[in-house]
């Protein structure tokens, strides 16, 4: 097997900062029922979670057509329950990575808790973890004395929080260093899997109906299956084949902050929902995530957004950290309308299977997503029903 990589090192591209949560069940989409309405107030907000460029592209005006028609009740549950089913079969896979404790990635089985602002967002957050329920997320509504107690360290701002949604069983992790550490397995002689980094690939080369290898910034290499992980790059990879594939950036940024006081920074995973910044304790450092931007393919810092993003989360936690070593980064989560990945075989070429589209989940589905294409290139039954995960 080789495994062929663009960049110098693994897990060097949206894998490399990303938030850290491992959210098995909190997969609602983004694409939901009251979402189109809160739209023009967020872009309107200099400071909102979302911003929206239009370009002179029609990938991007088709992947926002397909987000309004999944903006809908029944859409949105019927995405939520198959995530859920790919996302419980992701948390086995990794816990059992974790517990073998072949490498270090900072995991951490802290649970979750996600700040809730007003009295209606509590509300509608039981009728979805009543939803959930009956597809097996065990999750708690908490008030906001609940949630205090459950992480002292939001003391700062619990003059905005009106409760919570509590999830014992939700991790946390590193996801750069979980890359390292699978790579360096699979690169062991026990696995012989021949990793070429550095190595563009420019086409998938195609006869007969069937993938016979690819074309790399090396040269050839031919091969019977070809799996496509290249997140947003995988559009320009396979329009040629006659596919427009359904997936768009939404660009993200994440500060790394050192710990300078255990008792100010979470130990909890929390998500504040309201301004859409996730926090993560990874070891002694903490993890800070948020913004959707649908701006194109640039990964350039925006000076503002960075800045929203400081502001937010020294207002969250002002004594956790040192905030003269922010270690920003900014990537592109590989998004579909629906928010479902595309997972398995390429429709009309034998061999070619993808492996793509997780957006924010790509850490917490990625073990899943694995065990899916890998039964799939190997004829075996998939492990999960697999409707909607294909094109």
């Amino acid at each position: 097997m080789t495994v062929l990589d663009a960049e110098p090192e693994v897990g060097r591209g949206t894998s490399y900062a990303n938030g850290g949560q491992l959210s098995y069940s909190y997969v609602a989409p983004f694409a939901g029922p009251g979402v189109i309405g809160k739209v023009p107030g967020w872009l309107l907000d200099p400071d909102g979670p979302m911003r929206f460029r239009p370009r002179m592209d029609p990938g991007q005006w088709s992947w926002l057509l397909g987000f309004l028609r999944a903006c809908n009740a029944a859409t949105s549950e019927r995405t939520t329950r198959r995530l859920l089913r790919l996302a419980y079969l992701s948390r086995d896979l990794t816990r059992e990575v974790a517990a073998r404790r072949e490498f270090a990635f900072d995991f951490a089985p802290a649970g979750k808790l996600v700040l809730l602002p007003d009295a209606a967002a509590v509300e509608g957050a039981r009728r979805q973890v009543a939803l959930q329920a009956e597809w097996g997320s065990e999750q708690h509504v908490l008030g906001r004395d609940e949630c205090l107690a459950l992480e002292p360290a939001l003391a700062g701002i619990a003059h905005r929080v009106a409760g919570g949604v509590h999830t014992v069983s939700e991790d946390a992790g590193d996801c750069r260093l979980f890359c390292e550490g699978i790579a360096a397995t699979l690169a062991s002689s026990n696995h012989a899997v021949d990793f070429r980094l550095g190595t563009r690939v420019t086409q998938v080369i195609r006869a007969e109906g069937r993938v016979r290898g690819v074309q790399t910034s090396g040269g050839v290499i031919e091969a019977d299956a070809v799996v496509v992980a290249l997140g947003t790059g995988a559009r320009a990879l396979l329009r040629p084949l006659g596919l427009r594939l359904p997936v768009y950036p939404l660009k993200g940024y994440s500060l790394t902050l050192p710990v300078t006081r255990d008792d100010a920074a979470p130990r909890i995973s929390v998500t504040d929902s309201a301004a859409k910044v996730v926090y993560a304790r990874l070891g002694d450092r903490l993890r800070v995530a948020g913004m959707a931007d649908l701006v194109g393919h640039s990964r350039d810092f925006d000076e503002k957004r960075l800045s929203t993003l400081v502001r937010q989360a020294r207002a969250a936690f002002p004594g956790a950290a040192d905030w003269t070593e922010l270690h920003p980064w900014t990537g592109l989560r590989p998004v579909t309308p629906t928010g479902l990945p595309l997972l398995g075989r390429f429709p009309g070429t034998d061999g070619l299977f993808l492996n793509l589209g997780q957006g924010g989940l790509g850490f917490t589905l990625a073990m899943g997503s694995a065990a899916v294409v890998a039964a799939a290139i190997e004829g075996r039954p998939a492990p999960i029903p697999l409707d909607g995960f294909g094109l």
